[in-house]
């Protein structure tokens, strides 16, 4: 979904940035999850079944160092450079890093329009900031259109 406001966005000639967490397969296995920088595709590992870590979700370790070494400096350069700031998610495993934390929270508070995807375990806390959108079945489709059709209005609005 996440993905899809972004294209959409770049079709619109925005500039978009920010983070998407992929899932890592091997075959039809889940084996992880990547951290990937959606401006410049710089990929690194956010957690996996083979990683040792003491920092555990689940039967995935997280790679702290992997995850903020293309997470924080996407944030950065979303922040500094770009019209919106997506991250697709904000969740426990995202939260292991609290220089990340940071930087979201400082995000959020922040000027810049930003689309997130939400752990429901943050809705509470978080969710306050902005728009809270549930994902279900029956908006899944057409969700990605109303938020950049929000977003759109938003950022042209912002340019008068």
């Amino acid at each position: 979904m996440m993905l899809r406001c972004v294209e959409r966005l770049r079709e619109l000639g925005f500039d978009v940035g920010g983070i998407s967490t992929p899932e890592l397969r091997r075959g039809s296995r889940r084996i992880g999850f990547g951290v990937v920088d959606l401006a410049s595709g710089r990929r690194g590992v956010l957690a996996g079944v083979e990683v040792a870590s003491r920092l555990r979700v689940g039967r995935y370790g997280v790679d702290l160092a992997g995850f903020e070494s293309v997470a924080l400096p996407a944030l950065k350069h979303a922040e500094e450079s770009c019209d919106v700031i997506c991250i697709d998610e904000i969740g426990r495993m995202e939260f292991y890093s609290r220089a990340f934390k940071r930087r979201v929270e400082g995000l959020i508070r922040g000027p810049k329009p930003m689309v997130a995807v939400l752990h429901r375990s943050y809705a509470e806390a978080y969710g306050r900031w902005g728009d809270l959108f549930h994902v279900s079945p029956e908006n899944r489709e057409r969700l990605p259109q109303l938020l950049v059709t929000r977003l759109e209005n938003h950022l042209r609005e912002s340019d008068i």
